[in-house]
């Protein structure tokens, strides 16, 4: 039992949690399958893993410049309360429940791929740090509800296996209506947030051009490139906060914001120039990160679809890669800057409405935005608001995900137990709805609690398979009647017959394209249904 469980164990912290690793052995087995030669499968694992490397360098980065911002705008408008990191949450209960995650994580997944293939939910969900992440906000609600090991164990594989492909069905026409074609899902506990900014895209763009065209006078034409206007716009917003923090903070404190040479964390010794240059450098920095990341993206797509043919003719016929949040940034660049400011806005307005009137009232926590969900999550919905609405969708429907990813968490900390007082919670759309769900109703007890929990994941996985069938393979597009005022290219034909827009002609925004020499992803093979 002791050599099984450091195997489990080795599986979840060592492969599947590193999201790198498990491309590159998707890559592979899908080369393999389609009996390339040995040198294409290690170049194309690797240079999919290379891929991965490069999100995860970008996000890393992305976190380093964001750091000063989120302490300066902490003591420029002196709130205080919870910061949802998921990294944060994840490690603090690793240390109490690495095991049951371990087993419940592979469980899961392994759910998940027998779903795949014996239901029309055809997604293979490959975000392996988001199922990590999943796995331990189910092992964490079900035991502070005290539920017993085996069926933390038991019944949180089966809620996670079928999170793994219900989830990317029921935003599969809003990412379908960004991508253009059925190559790709959205594998990110985020979802409810892009429906959320996808449908209030419909709602509210009907007439709104497109972020991506947007017209600037001859003079500032340089903004089109999106790292450039990343870059200059994130320095703008430092400046401006850096001044506001040292304004409220004053000179000894604001100066420490940065930690400069080779002392590490001196501030800017008093130098007011030293202080605002860095302000500057940090927000060029945010753009270089962006950068990196739309690199990485497009070259693990380079080398991932083409693969996944292979896996869908052997293991999941018709199989559709369930990818990160990241993977659309290239189609809506624009959006994607946008969507995070718009998205932290709404998360001041959700903390705004927490201070006035739900703390006061219910005594739920306040929960103050953190820049990185709010550039990931916030990001994609301004993708997603823009596929369907334009430059209106994408800054409602970032706007409401921001609000969305306030509230949730503070409702998630009431079903945490002792891990509800650690100053952190879980960040993304997904973890706070599913997670406040299941943490009350494993409250019902063993033996009710469990039946309540498979309840809920029967209903979750019926309606997904139910819009499946009627609402996806039907190609419903939730982007159609765009009135746009100058017609863009006509979307690419469907594949297997099920694409949106197969045929009609719709009138689409721009769409990114991929990198120059890149290989076309071939279409999926039928499904045996």
């Amino acid at each position: 039992m002791t050599v099984l469980l450091s195997i489990a164990t080795f599986l979840v912290n060592e492969v599947l949690s590193r999201p790198a690793c498990l491309i590159g052995l998707i890559t592979a087995a899908g080369l393999t399958a389609l009996r390339k030669p040995v040198g294409q499968i290690v170049g194309g694992a690797l240079k999919a893993t290379l891929g991965f490397l490069l999100i995860g360098a970008g996000a890393s980065l992305v976190v380093s410049a964001l750091g000063p911002l989120g302490g300066m705008i902490r003591g420029a408008t002196g709130a205080q309360g919870v910061i949802p990191t998921n990294e944060a949450i994840v490690g603090i209960a690793q240390e109490r429940f690495g095991a049951r995650v371990a087993w419940l994580m592979l469980l899961g997944f392994a759910v998940a791929l027998l779903l795949a293939r014996f239901t029309p939910l055809r997604y293979v969900f490959l975000t392996g740090h988001h199922i990590l992440f999943m796995a331990t906000l189910l092992t964490m609600v079900l035991s502070a509800a005290g539920q017993p090991a085996p069926i933390v164990i038991a019944v949180g594989a089966v809620l996670l296996g079928i999170l793994l492909v219900a989830l990317p069905a029921f935003a599969h026409p809003w990412t379908r209506c960004v991508t253009g074609d059925n190559t790709l899902a959205i594998g990110h506990f985020g979802t409810a947030g892009y429906v959320l900014a996808g449908a209030t895209g419909r709602l509210v763009g009907r007439r709104s051009r497109s972020t991506e065209e947007m017209k600037l006078p001859e003079g500032l034409r340089f903004l089109r490139d999106s790292m450039v206007a990343t870059a200059l716009s994130m320095a703008v917003i430092y400046v401006v906060m850096a001044l506001g923090y040292l304004a409220k903070a004053g000179r000894s404190t604001a100066f420490k914001a940065f930690a400069v040479g080779s002392g590490g964390g001196d501030g800017a010794a008093g130098d007011l120039g030293n202080y605002l240059m860095q302000s500057v450098m940090q927000g060029l920095q945010f753009g270089i990160a962006v950068a990196v990341i739309l690199f990485g993206v497009r070259t693990i797509l380079g080398e991932l679809v083409p693969a996944f043919q292979g896996i869908a003719g052997k293991l999941v016929p018709g199989a559709i890669p369930a990818l990160d949040a990241p993977i659309v940034f290239p189609y809506a660049q624009n959006a994607v800057l946008i969507g995070f400011l718009a998205s932290f806005t709404g998360g001041l307005a959700g903390l705004a409405l927490l201070a006035w009137l739900l703390h006061p009232a219910l005594g739920l926590a306040l929960v103050l935005p953190g820049l990185v969900p709010h550039f990931f999550t916030g990001g994609a919905a301004g993708v997603y608001g823009n596929a369907t609405g334009g430059r209106r969708g994408a800054i409602a429907g970032a706007f409401l995900n921001g609000v969305l990813i306030t509230l949730l968490p503070a409702l998630l900390l009431q079903v945490l137990g002792a891990f509800g007082k650690a100053n952190t919670t879980f960040g993304d759309a997904d973890f706070g709805w599913f997670g406040t769900l299941i943490g009350y109703a494993a409250k019902a007890g063993p033996a009710g609690g469990a039946v309540t929990m498979v309840v809920i994941g029967g209903a979750v996985l019926a309606g997904a398979i139910v819009f499946q069938r009627r609402v996806v393979d039907r190609g419903w597009d939730p982007g159609a009647g765009r009135a746009v005022a100058h017609p863009v290219a006509t979307r690419p034909a469907a594949v297997d017959g099920a694409g949106a827009g197969a045929g009609t002609g719709l009138r689409r925004h721009p769409k990114i394209a991929p990198p120059v020499g890149a290989p076309a992803p071939p279409p999926p093979l039928p499904s045996e249904d």
